[in-house]
This record gives C-alpha cells, structure tokens and sequence, in this order.
C-alpha cells in the first residue's frame, strides 16, 4: 500500500480515535501520555501495565476506555487468597446429568483489568501467561479461544511491597508496555476538583467504537512504513542495553543486569508505527521511536544493585542509551 492511500486511510480512522481521547476528557483530567499508550497497547493488540500510587485514576481511566467501546470488560481485584481457577475458570459437576460442564472465568472478555496484580501469588499470576501469549485457556482437558480483540491491563502499586508478590521477568515480558503515572500538575488538580464538584452535571461516557471497527485500526498498524535506517537505529537502541561498552557507553555497563531482547526490538517497531497513526502519519520518524523507547523498554532492563544503591532507575538508563546513539 503506498503511503499517500495509506495517509487517507489513517486520516478516516483517526476521527474515531480522537473521539475516543475526546470521550475520555469527560471523566478524567490530564493524563494524557497514559490515555495515549493505554490506546497504543490496544492499536497493537498487546498488554500494558500501570504502575502508580493510589489515586491517580488508574482503575478510573480503564474503565471508562471499556465504556466508550463495545467490548465486554471484566475486572480481577487480586488479592493473596484468589485462585487461578479464580480466573481462568473451572470444571463443575452437574448432578442433574452426571456430567461436568466448563465455567468460564473472567478473564473470557475483551478487556480485563488485572487490578493490584502483584498482590496475588505466583501461582495466580501465571495463569495469566497462557491467556496473555496464546490468547487462549486450557480448562481441564479443553482448550477455549480467547475473545478478539483480548487486552489485559494490569496495575499495580510501587509503595507497598508488604503481602505483595514482584512480577518475574517471564510476566513482565508479556506486557507490551509499562506506564508510570505521575501526580497531576496544580491545575489539573483544581480541574478534578471541579468536575467533581459538578458531577451531577456530569456527561454519561457515550459508545464510540466498534470491535469490527477496532479490528480495522489494528490492521492498518503492519502497513505503517517505516525506513530500513530506522529498524537499525530499533537494533542500536536495544542492542545498547545488553552491550553497553559496544556503543561507547562503558559507564552505564555496572549498572544493567541484562537488557532487552529481540521482542523487545519487534515491540519497540510496532508501538513507534501505533504512535505514528496516533499522530495521524503514515510513516514512522525517529520521534516515534523515542517516545516509545522507554515505554516498552523500561520494564525490559535489569538494573543491577549499583543502580539502585545510586537510585538510578531504568528510564535514566534508557535517557543515556537515546543520547548516544546517532539519530538517522
């Protein structure tokens, strides 16, 4: 498809996304980058995870995604005694007929909010895996498709670590992309206020999208171009994370366990093409790949002791690695 059709194609879709962004103005105030990679994970049909303290409309903010769109949305609140039956369902024994009968959990809808996710154990968490990579259930001896579109987004709270279970990096690594939310600035917080104080007059959140029409979004993101000079510079950002002293960044090598792998290289493609019709273009620019670089690498880097000793956290890692690699 050459990029001029490819343009128009974008410039008729991206109505229905700046309506959803529009939709979602009327229940929460600023967290614009949030909305925008909440929106990125589900153009890429992958998994994102929220990381922020309480408060901070995390819960608030999928919910309403799940109300502007007509897709059955479930939530998990996780806690240390749930079950992985919890979720995924079980098998039941129907007297009547002396047969047992599948009872499908709730991680059968189109998004799921896997709510405080590293309050359950890991036992819990990993039947999550299955369903995140397969898009499908084992239950018994059967297997179940997952809905289409399927889309987990998980939160979880960086404060408290007492009762709580850490991700493995196997878990982290199905997540598309990792979101910190921040506190809103001073005004966006006197704007809270304010809808809140008028929250009688409060607009309903109206259906904005289809899936049929969600499903054509997400088949435009393979076709967005992205120049060959491009996928290198991908290949040097991700491939500075495993080998620093190779990219003249000797300084940071103590600080990293381990880097990103080559799904974080294809991940790190397609959320800069997702970016890119977010912008409304039919082409990545280098921009688009640095938005995201921290996004989707961000929960990829192992920082080692030294760095958290020094309070360095994976961003500031990732902000050296963007400033020394030469820009195409």
């Amino acid at each position: 498809m050459d990029i001029e059709k490819l343009n128009e194609m974008i410039q008729s879709q991206s109505v229905l996304i700046t309506n959803i962004q529009q939709e979602l103005k009327k229940s929460i105030i600023g967290q614009h980058e949030m909305i925008n990679n909440i929106l990125i994970t589900l153009m890429c049909k992958g998994h994102a995870l929220l990381e922020g303290v309480p408060g901070l409309a995390k819960t608030k903010t999928i919910t309403s995604l799940a109300n502007c769109m007509k897709l059955d949305f479930k939530r998990i609140q996780f806690t240390p005694d749930l079950l992985p039956s919890d979720i995924t369902g079980t098998k039941i024994y129907n007297q009547q007929n002396s047969e047992f009968s599948t009872k499908k959990g709730p991680v059968f809808a189109n998004i799921v909010l896997a709510d405080e996710i590293n309050r359950a154990s890991a036992k819990v968490q990993a039947a999550l895996l299955e369903s995140m990579q397969e898009k499908q259930v084992t239950i018994g001896e059967e297997t179940h498709m997952l809905p289409d579109p399927f889309l987990v987004l998980a939160t979880q709270n960086p404060l408290e670590q007492e009762g709580t279970y850490p991700l493995p990096e196997a878990q982290l690594d199905r997540f598309l992309i990792k979101i910190l939310i921040d506190y809103p600035s001073k005004k966006e917080e006197l704007d809270i206020l304010n809808l809140l104080e008028n929250s009688n007059n409060e607009s309903p959140i109206q259906e904005i999208i289809s899936p049929e029409q969600l499903k054509e979004i997400q088949s435009i993101i393979p076709s967005v171009y992205i120049d060959e000079k491009l996928k290198n510079y991908i290949i040097e950002i991700v491939s500075a994370s495993r080998s620093p002293e190779n990219h003249n960044l000797k300084d940071i090598k103590q600080l990293i366990n381990f880097g990103g792998s080559p799904r974080a290289s294809i991940n790190l493609m397609n959320t800069a093409k997702a970016n890119a019709v977010l912008q409304k273009r039919g082409y990545v620019i280098p921009d688009d790949i640095k938005t995201m670089a921290k996004p989707v690498l961000r929960h990829r880097i192992g920082i080692s002791y030294e760095a958290e000793a020094e309070d360095i956290t994976s961003d500031q890692i990732i902000e050296k690695i963007l400033n020394e690699i030469d820009v195409p």
